[in-house]
């Protein structure tokens, strides 16, 4: 990675814990991902399902910066993000590819997860953006309790589909005002 160093990188916090995506964590993470209501209002609704999972850990690995979500109180996966669309000129990286098991839907698990991944990024950089598909009112919802605004429209690319999204930005004087 060109202005973060993730490899050695645990972030914690007094709930959570994140840790790389390792291979060997694909059927731990998979049994969270299994549930059909997590994805409900996802553009992939089937990636409940075994193969279709398996091309979102497999993307997850190749990005080398999505993290594994640990509640510290149970040592139990939880769910899984990732840092992405890094711009250094920009100042800015994206975080997203986001999903926690549904019992840590409404809490605090969000914002302890999404404010350790902010509080290392902006050490290098000026904005953190979020891209939420378009359908996807609850996680619309959650960033908004986070302070992001949105900024844009944009059509993500969903293997070989374009998929309506919103950005979002959070910049590091409003995350820090």
């Amino acid at each position: 990675m060109e202005i973060f160093e993730l490899r050695s990188t645990k972030l914690e916090n007094e709930l959570i814990a994140l840790q790389l995506v390792q291979e060997t964590d694909f059927d731990k993470l998979f049994e969270v991902a299994a549930d059909p209501l997590i994805w409900e209002l996802h553009p992939a609704k089937d990636r409940y399902k075994k193969e279709v999972f398996q091309l979102y850990f497999n993307d997850a690995l190749a990005s080398e910066s999505s993290f594994l979500v640990i509640d510290k109180a149970t040592g139990d996966i939880i769910g899984c993000t990732r840092l992405y669309d890094i711009r250094p000129a920009q100042s800015s990286v994206a975080i997203g590819y986001t999903f926690l098991a549904r019992k840590y839907w409404g809490g605090v698990y969000n914002s302890a997860m999404k404010g350790l991944l902010m509080e290392h990024v902006f050490k290098v950089v000026n904005n953190v953006m979020f891209h939420i598909a378009a359908t996807n009112i609850r996680s619309q919802k959650a960033i908004g309790k986070l302070g992001a605004t949105k900024v844009s429209e944009v059509d993500f690319d969903h293997y070989g589909t374009k998929l309506l999204h919103y950005e979002y930005r959070i910049t590091k004087y409003d995350y820090y005002k």
